[in-house]
């Protein structure tokens, strides 16, 4: 009689210890594409995203209010919002957050965002039609333009809030966001105060970009197969992550989109990144761009050229010896934190320039002695 052949190897899991086995199938076997299924998987993985030993996640930042909500914009697509804002005080400015390819507001951005609040700005962002918790087939792009409507629709409405009305208001645009953010410029180029772009994606790396005959028949496809992921492409999280262990942390953004790009998609944003390159000399507000000078997902040389040859004088280019693309999620914490600091200090700059009055915040967004702040404030106001 012969011996029972051995049991399969069972696959090794992807959160052992973290997360509990049924949580982790549940949300390993989910079908991303439409938002209903998005939104359960992150209502039931939130709480262990937050738990995540990553710097972001760690800071304690008192006073700082969240509100999430769903509107159907003018387009009847439901789009997924979220603000952070300081309880205590008027805010010090609008700061309107863009986004990278693939991600949402919900995850490492959160922490950016909390900490950018904690210096007394309010921010605001949303989930781009077919990204995160909006609605739409999930990372598909039909349209760069239609899509920086929608953002410029949302920001738009935020902006006109009587609560927030005359206060200054600053475009922040994180890769993909970058050029989502600079579009938005272009189509209102007076409406904003300044704009923070992080490695923005005015180029995408040559090393990225599939060789000029492969894009050739790309997009030939793109016309009779736009929805389909066939766009060859390297692991992403690998070539912007510069810290491994958060590298890894980039599996916890469980409704990020991760599979080979749309072809449609693919061939929107190497549209848009050409047209912006074209139109550098267009960029006409104040600004800082910053970028890891070993960046190979986007071209740091065209943040460079952006900053050369910007319209406006008030402008800033911080570069990062050695970093990566994710320089607020994948460089080591002093990194992070210097990048984040060098956020706010600009903004603290520019805002209190818009005010017209010392803020009752550091620029390490550390609240003042109240009384005097508000003594200040007075006389000014007299």
């Amino acid at each position: 009689m012969s011996a029972a052949a051995p049991a399969p190897a069972q696959a090794p899991r992807k959160w052992e210890g973290l997360v509990d086995e049924a949580l982790e199938r549940e949300v390993l076997g989910a079908c991303l594409d439409q938002a209903p299924e998005r939104r359960r998987i992150r209502e039931a993985f939130k709480n262990v995203q937050l738990s995540i030993d990553h710097c972001l996640f760690k800071g304690q930042y008192s006073g700082i209010g969240t509100k999430e909500s769903y509107e159907r914009n003018s387009r009847g697509v439901e789009i997924f919002s979220k603000c952070w804002f300081p309880e205590n005080h008027r805010m010090r400015a609008i700061v309107c957050l863009c986004h990278g390819y693939g991600d949402t507001c919900t995850f490492f951005l959160d922490g950016v965002a909390r900490k950018i609040a904690s210096a007394g700005y309010g921010v605001f962002a949303l989930d781009y039609p077919g990204f995160g918790l909006s609605e739409g087939l999930h990372g598909y792009i039909p349209s760069f333009d239609t899509l920086v409507d929608d953002v410029a629709e949302h920001f738009s409405k935020v902006k006109g809030n009587p609560e927030y009305r005359g206060l200054p208001s600053f475009l922040f645009g994180q890769s993909m966001g970058g050029a989502v953010a600079l579009k938005v410029h272009f189509k209102q180029p007076n409406e904003w105060n300044g704009a923070i772009l992080v490695a923005p994606m005015c180029k995408i790396a040559d090393d990225v970009v599939p060789p000029w005959p492969i894009q050739q028949v790309l997009i030939f496809m793109a016309k009779l197969l736009p929805k389909e992921k066939l766009v060859p492409q390297k692991d992403l999280a690998e070539l912007a992550f510069k810290e491994k262990k958060k590298q890894e942390q980039c599996s916890f953004n469980v409704i990020a989109y991760k599979d080979k790009p749309r072809l449609r998609t693919a061939l929107e944003m190497l549209k848009t990144t050409q047209e912006i390159e074209r139109r550098l000399e267009e960029v006409s507000l104040p600004l800082i761009i910053l970028h890891g000078e070993a960046d190979l997902v986007t071209d740091p040389a065209v943040s460079k050229a952006l900053y050369e040859k910007a319209k406006n004088q008030d402008k800033k280019l911080c570069l990062y010896e050695g970093a990566y693309h994710a320089i607020l999620e994948g460089e080591p914490d002093e990194t992070i934190f210097q990048v984040l600091d060098d956020i706010i200090s600009w903004l603290d700059q520019h805002s209190t320039r818009e005010e017209g009055y010392e803020s009752e915040y550091d620029s390490k967004g550390v609240e003042k002695d109240w009384v005097v702040s508000f003594v200040r404030l007075s006389l000014v106001r007299k």
